[in-house]
C-alpha cells in the first residue's frame, strides 16, 4: 500500500524510525491520524467511537520518552484502533450492539492493558458485525462500515471495522476478534494481513464472548512486520519470523468449497510463486472434512455460547438487539443438549483428522475466503467462512495476506495456517511479496 502522508505510510513498524530519527514526533502523527479520521470516517463508517484527549495525552507522554531516548517498545506512540468488542476504559463497550450503547467500562480489556503499557496510543472503536456473528458489518445501531476499495460493499467481519480502517489508514493498525475467521475475512476483502495467532495466545480478558470456545483475538496490518509488531505487544509475548523445515500442504478443495474464479486463479498463481520461492508444495485433499457441515456446526456453537453470553441484556432489552440477531440466539438457546454435544463431538473429531493428515507438513496454503467483497444488498454467501474455520477450530496460528486485485479491483487474498506462528509470519511475507500491492482509491492523500 502507498500512501503520499509518510506518516500513514510508514505504518507501525517505520513510525518507530521516524520517531527515532527525530523526524516526527507521536503527537504529530496522533494528529495525522485523528484528521484522516474526521475527513474519512464519515463515508467509511468504520471508527464509532474516539478517545481524543486520551490520544493526545498517550501521544504527549510518548513524545516525551521519545525525547529522553527511552521508549517503552517500538510500539510506543504508535496509534492503533481497537474492534468494538474489546473493552477501552471509558468509551462505550458496545460489541456492535445497540443495547450495549451506554456500557462504559471501568476498565480495558488485558490486550488493551498491554498496548498502552507498550506507549502505544488508543484512538478509539471500531465498527464491527453485530454481536460478533455475521460477516458483512452492516450494522444497524452504528452504521454500515463500508469496504475502502468500493463505497456500498462490504469490508467482510466481524471485524469489518478493523480491517477497513487499517486499509484506508485511519489507524497505523488494529485490533480485531477472530471466532470461525472475522480478522481474515475483513483483513482479505480490505486488501491488508490478518493474523489470528493461537487461541489464547492475545488474551480475550476484557473481550466480550461470542464462543468462549473458538474465540481468538488477533491484529490487522499494512505489513507482515506491522502484524508481528503488533501481536508482540498485544500478548506480551515475542515472535519472529522462521522459514518452514518441511514441505507446504496446498489444498485440493475443488468440488467440496465452490469459489469464484477470480480467487481460484489467483491462489494458482500463489502456488505457482510459492513454486518459484524455493519453497516444496504438495496438493492435499480433506475428503472427510465436510466444509459446509463443520461450518454449521461452528455456527451452531456460536449461537448456543452467544444465547448464554447476552442471555440476560436480551432479557432486559430485547429491541436493543436486531430481529436477526435476535433471531440468531433464539434459536441457538432453543438447540437440544443433544444437537450441541454432536456438534461439539463432530469438530474435535474432524479437527483430530485433519491434524493427523497435517503432520509431514509445515502449513497449510488455502484460499481466505471464496469470494471478493460483494455489496450489501446482495445475500452474502453461505460459504465465507469455510476456509478460515477450519484454522479457528484447530485453535492454529493462521495469517490472511494480499494476493493481488480481482480484474474489478477488489483484494484477494491466500491464507496460511501453521501451529508454528512464525512460519505462518513468514510464509504469508514472502507469498504476499509475489503480488501487486494497491492502496483503495480515495484514501492515498
Amino acid at each position: 500500500m502507498s500512501f503520499h502522508n509518510p506518516i500513514v505510510e510508514a505504518g507501525v513498524a517505520g513510525l518507530a524510525e521516524l520517531f527515532r530519527a527525530r523526524a516526527v514526533t507521536p503527537s504529530e502523527a496522533t494528529e495525522v491520524y485523528l484528521a484522516r479520521i474526521e475527513r474519512l470516517n464519515p463515508s467509511l463508517g468504520a471508527v464509532t467511537a474516539l478517545d481524543v484527549e486520551g490520544a493526545r495525552a498517550a501521544a504527549a507522554a510518548s513524545a516525551a520518552r521519545w525525547r529522553e531516548g527511552q521508549p517503552l517498545s517500538t510500539l510506543d506512540g504508535v496509534p492503533i484502533a481497537v474492534k468494538a468488542n474489546i473493552a477501552i476504559a471509558g468509551l462505550p463497550w458496545t460489541s456492535g450492539i445497540g443495547a450495549y450503547r451506554g456500557r462504559l467500562p471501568a476498565r480495558d480489556a488485558e490486550t488493551v492493558e498491554r498496548l498502552r503499557a507498550a506507549g502505544a496510543v488508543i484512538l478509539g472503536a471500531l465498527n464491527m458485525h453485530e454481536g460478533a456473528l455475521g460477516a458483512t458489518t452492516d450494522n444497524l445501531a452504528y452504521g454500515r462500515c463500508h469496504n475502502p476499495y468500493r463505497h456500498g460493499w462490504t469490508p467482510g467481519g466481524s471485524s469489518g471495522g478493523s480491517g477497513a480502517a487499517t486499509a484506508a489508514g485511519l489507524c497505523a493498525a488494529a485490533l480485531g476478534t477472530d471466532t470461525m475467521g472475522s480478522v481474515r475475512i475483513p483483513s482479505a476483502y480490505c486488501g491488508v494481513f490478518g493474523f489470528k495467532p493461537a487461541r489464547g495466545f492475545i488474551s480475550t480478558v476484557g473481550v466480550e464472548a461470542l464462543s468462549w470456545t473458538y474465540d481468538h483475538v488477533g491484529v490487522h496490518a499494512r505489513s507482515i512486520e506491522d502484524a508481528r509488531l503488533l501481536a508482540e505487544a498485544a500478548s506480551g509475548q515475542v515472535l519472529a519470523l522462521k522459514a518452514p523445515e518441511g514441505p507446504i500442504a496446498v489444498l485440493d478443495f475443488e468440488g467440496q468449497v465452490k469459489v469464484e474464479p477470480a480467487v481460484a486463479n489467483a491462489f494458482a498463481a500463489t502456488v505457482e510463486a510459492a513454486r518459484t520461492a524455493g519453497l516444496l508444495v504438495t496438493a492435499l485433499r480433506l475428503p472427510d472434512y465436510d466444509f459446509s457441515r463443520l461450518r454449521r456446526a461452528g455456527l451452531l456453537v456460536c449461537e448456543a455460547e452467544g444465547a448464554v453470553v447476552h442471555a440476560t441484556a436480551l432479557g432486559e432489552d430485547p429491541e436493543g438487539f436486531s430481529a436477526e440477531f435476535r433471531r440468531l440466539l433464539d434459536w441457538g438457546a432453543k438447540q437440544p443438549a443433544v444437537k450441541l454435544a454432536r456438534a461439539y463431538r463432530d469438530l474435535a473429531k474432524a479437527v483430530a483428522e485433519v491434524e493427523a493428515r497435517l503432520a509431514p507438513f509445515s502449513a497449510l496454503l488455502t484460499p481466505t475466503a471464496p469470494q471478493t467483497a460483494f455489496p450489501f444488498d446482495q445475500v452474502a454467501p453461505a460459504n465465507q467462512a469455510d476456509f478460515t474455520a477450519l484454522g479457528a477450530f484447530m485453535g492454529a496460528p493462521a495469517v490472511a495476506f494480499p494476493t493481488g486485485l480481482s480484474p474489478d479491483g477488489l483484494p484477494l487474498s491466500g491464507q496460511i495456517i501453521s501451529h508454528d506462528p512464525a512460519v505462518a509470519l513468514a510464509l504469508a511475507k514472502t507469498l504476499a511479496a509475489a503480488a501487486p500491492r494497491s492502496t483503495p482509491a480515495g484514501f492515498t492523500a
